[in-house]
């Protein structure tokens, strides 16, 4: 019996092997469990408005996502600010892993402006079946996860079909990440995405590039 993302992955690919999981780090364990606070409150404020221009319409995720083809490494190649990223100066990066049980594996990690690395790990899930490009995530404790607010909208928004250059936000577009499978991206395709990311009624004008080490 498949439960969750599990579901999706079989009709999307043939099932492979999992990694064995890792014990979850409880690093910022405060500082994350505010980001999943905040996260989850922000989400359930939508645009108010007419839906006359790209910044008023509903913001819509991806039709279908390959959640196999979509677990792994990404580089974050460029961010709109947010308070909860404020420590982090450089080597920003997400790794996805499937679990057993159906949920993926949240490990990000980034270097502070002393040139230590700081991490955090969480849990992603679906928040709709059959929609597997509309994730809910979450940094709080475990024995929390029943508590709403502290899951926050995750949505793959734009991906190439090389799965190597993803957008993520969530409905009220005050979150945007660009992520790359390489830590330098190419830049045709950088700024190709930008002009979609306008016409999805995004403003761009505070997004800052990411510096990657390698």
């Amino acid at each position: 019996m498949c439960v969750g993302l599990e579901c999706v992955v079989a009709e999307n690919s043939a099932a492979t092997a999992t990694p064995s999981r890792k014990p979850l780090v409880k690093t910022s364990l405060l500082s994350a469990f505010a980001l999943s606070l905040c996260l989850g409150s922000c989400a359930m404020h939508g645009r108010v408005g007419s839906p006359s221009t790209p910044e008023d319409r509903p913001l819509v995720s991806v039709a279908a996502l390959d959640v196999s083809r979509y677990m792994g490494g990404w580089y974050e190649i460029a961010k709109l600010p947010n308070w909860f990223q404020r420590n982090c100066a450089r080597d920003t990066r997400a790794v996805y892993r499937l679990l057993p049980d159906g949920q993926v594996e949240v490990d990000n990690s980034c270097r502070n402006k002393q040139g230590e690395m700081e991490r955090a790990i969480g849990a992603a899930r679906l928040a709709r079946a059959g929609k597997a490009s509309e994730l809910e995530v979450r940094f709080a404790p475990e024995w929390l996860s029943f508590v709403p607010l502290v899951w926050a909208n995750y949505w793959v928004i734009d991906i190439d079909p090389q799965y190597q250059l993803v957008a993520v936000s969530e409905p009220g577009r005050k979150y945007l990440w660009v992520l790359s499978r390489r830590p330098q991206v190419d830049e045709r395709a950088y700024e190709a995405l930008l002009v979609r990311l306008r016409e999805k009624g995004f403003d761009l004008a505070e997004l800052a590039r990411t510096p990657q080490s390698n």
